[in-house]
């Protein structure tokens, strides 16, 4: 007969102590280099300008741990203690079809927003934005401006936009667009008042439109990403 006999096993026991060495965080930084000129082609609107500041523009790159991310035009804006706002600027191929060489040339592009601890950069599609006639002014996280809208009718529009907001705060037909003999720039560059929020913008050779901003809570998401 056979005799079933218990197996004894040895209980592995576990301690449990206390982690040492972890990684710390890794700290990124983010700065903007030196500028420097660049050629750059203006809108047809303002091709009058023949003037160096015309024909050109100040660039600076966008440095993430020493290495280049983008070329930025214009001044920054600080968004929080730990995120702000540039706009981008694009280097183009202006060459024409048959043109025995390329012909580079600078413009101004969309913005983006910049996360100083994570090194992030997102590029930011703000409503009815169009690089060659929309001049942002920013106040926290809200930007005001004139834009071209992509609707079936279209037309240049007043806009208020929130960041992470998918639609515009406020976003008001001015007239058509492109208009013949446009000035440029189309708006004179937009006004903050803090208290009560409102931001005024003014075509060129308009009237000034007034918009109230109601709400102060920021929709800036600043979530944790991927290290670039």
């Amino acid at each position: 007969m056979q005799t079933l006999r218990s197996a004894v096993v040895p209980l592995l026991l576990v301690f449990l102590c206390p982690l040492t060495g972890l990684a710390a965080p890794i700290v990124h930084t983010v700065t903007l280099g030196a500028s420097r000129r660049v050629p750059y082609t203006p809108p047809e609107a303002n091709s009058g300008n023949k003037g160096d500041e015309g024909t050109t523009l100040r660039v600076r790159p966008l440095l993430v741990d020493g290495r280049q991310r983008e070329w930025t035009v214009g001044e920054l804006h600080e968004v929080t203690d730990r995120s702000f706002v540039v706009r981008r600027v694009l280097r183009i191929n202006d060459s024409l079809p048959g043109d025995p060489a390329a012909r580079w040339t600078w413009q101004p592009g969309p913005w983006l927003m910049v996360d100083r601890t994570t090194g992030h950069i997102t590029a930011l599609h703000l409503p009815a934005f169009d690089p060659e006639v929309s001049e942002a002014v920013w106040f926290r996280d809200y930007a005001a401006y004139c834009g071209i809208a992509t609707t079936v009718k279209g037309g240049l529009v007043a806009v208020v936009a929130e960041l992470g907001a998918r639609k515009a705060v406020v976003q008001r037909a001015i007239g058509p667009w492109p208009q013949a003999n446009a000035p440029y720039p189309v708006c004179a560059a937009a006004k903050w008042q803090r208290t009560p929020m409102r931001a005024t913008i003014q075509p060129a050779g308009g009237e000034a439109m007034t918009f109230d901003v109601v709400g102060v809570s920021s929709l800036v998401e600043e979530n944790e990403a991927t290290d670039p």
